[in-house]
């Protein structure tokens, strides 16, 4: 069955457990019903054998003994099994039971069960009850013949072995036609996933007209192809950046290279080594920068409390005033703060003041600032407002994105906003 198709899994399951139930109900329906009749039954032989038994031992025997029920035989036997009275349906010398079996019940009695010795039916319900007659030693017995029971039974058994069956099958046919209506739904969203897998690129997939379970596993499949689709977008220009800010470091040192090979008597042993460092200390960090980009939030560390004020010091950070702190991992905050304090430092013209309270931390400079319109976009990877001042100072693009994501991974945030001091302030928000 694993290579079945879920809705045949369904239909077959679902199909076998009512073909059970029905086979337990019928089975259940039988015996009850047979069961009933046949304690009915039971009821009958054994109030006639007590009613003649007592008009026998009164010596007040009618010519022919009463009965009521279809079928129904009541005999008075002697010691030796003859026939002294029967009722109208038997005959005065044929006795019901054998003599060897009425003498062997009579030690029973009362007895009542199920017979097959009855001389006048295959199967009998009879009761057994000793008397006397005239003073003598007498036998009561009466029958039912069982023909009704078993002909319920019969009928019983061509529902159990027809019946059910049939129903089984009209069932799971029903079943296997609500499943399809009810997983077509589930084959759209298959199909359309299908195809984004094959084409790429964004996709949308149907969402069910009814707000249930489907529809909203359709809403997020949604969801999760837009921010994949995002994310790959946020990728690809991520490496088309990257590759754009590695080629000016790298083909300034090709330059540097080819001059020194093209005229080695005229490029000095430390000339050629000053050029190259900078262009050196450039690609090392922005491929530093870039291997943190990619770590972020890629494993867990364990935080602690951490003095903010303490750690603001600790990253260069030369005027801190007020204290607080934050349950958070110390190395990444400090990270966070080591770019906001260093892109303060680099545009500041004077001054740089961090001021700290309890999961909060502000850096102020007194540059000039970043006009409210760029203030989002600065966070972006590689943006530079001022390209040709962060290329002298080193800069790469990628502070204030590190700086951002790294906080968001904390728990916080990162935004900008104006300074008192006339610059930028960058606020760093902890949770």
């Amino acid at each position: 069955m694993r290579r079945w198709s879920l809705r045949a899994r369904l239909t077959v399951v679902t199909a076998a457990l009512l073909c059970v139930a029905l086979v337990v109900g019928a089975v259940a329906l039988t015996t009850v019903l047979t069961r009933s009749r046949v304690a009915a039954l039971d009821d009958v032989v054994v109030q006639r054998a007590a009613t003649v038994a007592a008009l026998a031992q009164d010596d007040r025997l009618p010519a022919a003994l009463p009965v009521e029920q279809p079928g129904e035989i009541v005999q008075l036997l002697d010691a030796s099994g003859r026939v002294l009275a029967s009722s109208p349906s038997a005959s005065r010398t044929l006795p019901v039971l054998p003599a060897g079996v009425v003498a062997d019940l009579r030690r029973l009695s009362p007895w009542v069960g199920s017979t097959t010795d009855s001389a006048y039916d295959e199967q009998a319900r009879a009761a057994v009850r000793a008397t006397t007659w005239q003073g003598a030693p007498a036998t009561v017995v009466a029958t039912v013949p069982l023909g009704e029971v078993r002909s319920l039974l019969r009928a019983l058994t061509v529902a159990l072995l027809v019946v059910v069956p049939l129903l089984t099958a009209l069932l799971a046919a029903a079943i296997w036609f609500a499943l399809g209506r009810a997983l077509t739904p589930v084959e759209q969203l298959r199909r359309a996933a299908a195809q984004v897998a094959v084409s790429g690129g964004p996709g949308s997939l149907p969402v069910p007209a009814a707000d249930d379970e489907l529809g909203a596993l359709a809403r997020t499949l949604n969801e999760m192809l837009d921010r994949l689709e995002t994310a790959a977008a946020r990728q690809r220009t991520f490496v088309a950046d990257a590759a754009h800010e590695l080629r000016s470091p790298i083909a300034s040192l090709r330059t540097a290279v080819d001059v020194a090979r093209a005229h080695p008597g005229s490029y000095a042993p430390d000339e050629l080594a000053a050029d190259l460092d900078g262009d050196l200390t450039r690609m090392q960090a922005l491929v530093d920068d870039l291997l943190l980009l990619a770590r972020v939030g890629s494993a867990s560390r364990e935080r602690a409390p951490v003095d903010l004020a303490a750690l603001a010091s600790s990253v260069g950070a030369t005027e801190v005033v007020g204290a607080g702190s934050a349950v958070v991992d110390a190395e990444a905050v400090g990270r966070v703060l080591r770019n906001l304090v260093d892109n303060a430092t680099r545009h500041a013209s004077s001054r740089v003041l961090v001021n700290v309270a309890p999961g909060l931390v502000t850096v102020d400079d007194d540059g000039a600032g970043v006009p409210a319109v760029d203030r989002e976009r600065v966070f972006e990877r590689f943006v530079r407002l001022d390209e040709a001042r962060e290329r002298e100072a080193g800069g790469s693009g990628l502070g204030l994105a590190i700086a951002r994501e790294i906080a968001r991974d904390q728990g916080g945030d990162v935004t900008l906003a104006d300074s008192p001091l006339g610059g930028l302030r960058a606020v760093l928000t902890l949770s």
